[in-house]
């Protein structure tokens, strides 16, 4: 497991974990860095309006998190690890790893999850079981961080996936100092 200690410092600089194909684990640090301005960046695409009039999903917050995590997990190829998901878990009996998930009729249709410090979250990984699920947690996510202050929403890298959310690349060095200013704020994200 890696320790609670070690993934929050390696956070604060810019780092994270990755599982490997030969079971050890990475640090990356992609430069330029992905991230969804939570100003007015934040783009909502006509499906998305569509599934948030439709009112299809009900949002809940830590309810299922190791069940998010497994299901982010749950693909051919992945690197979310079994040591990945013990030290993140661990990270969430300790107040700093959250999950969106998005619910129907008492099922866990899609969500998210990541980690918050401060007013910085980053953003791990997201799945779906139900069309525009993961959507509706993303929107849920950036109107819940907008709502509390926080000033940085890190996704790593740019995917065609969050690019129509409006997710954009900057320079590492810019990211660096945009996170030391969102890591001395004090948010709370439940």
């Amino acid at each position: 497991m890696i320790s609670p200690a070690l993934l929050i410092e390696g956070y604060l600089h810019g780092v994270f974990p990755m599982g490997m194909e030969d079971g050890g684990i990475g640090w990356f640090s992609p430069d330029p860095r992905a991230v969804i301005p939570l100003d007015d960046g934040f783009h909502v695409p006509h499906g998305l309006k569509r599934a948030l009039a439709a009112g299809r999903f009900d949002i809940r917050i830590d309810q299922s998190f190791e069940s998010v995590m497994r299901s982010c997990a749950g693909r051919k190829e992945t690197w979310i690890t079994p040591e990945i998901i013990e030290s993140y878990c661990e990270l969430h009996r300790r107040g700093f790893a959250h999950s969106v998930e998005a619910w129907r009729e008492d099922r866990l249709a899609g969500g998210l999850y990541g980690v918050a410090i401060g007013g910085a979250f980053f953003g791990e990984s997201m799945f779906h079981r139900e069309t525009d699920a993961s959507k509706v947690a993303l929107h849920a996510l950036v109107q819940r961080l907008r709502g509390r202050g926080y000033t940085l929403l890190d996704t790593q890298w740019v995917t065609p996936h969050l690019r129509q959310f409006g997710a954009r690349e900057i320079p590492r060095r810019q990211y660096l100092r945009h996170l030391a200013e969102a890591a001395d704020l004090a948010c709370c994200f439940t």
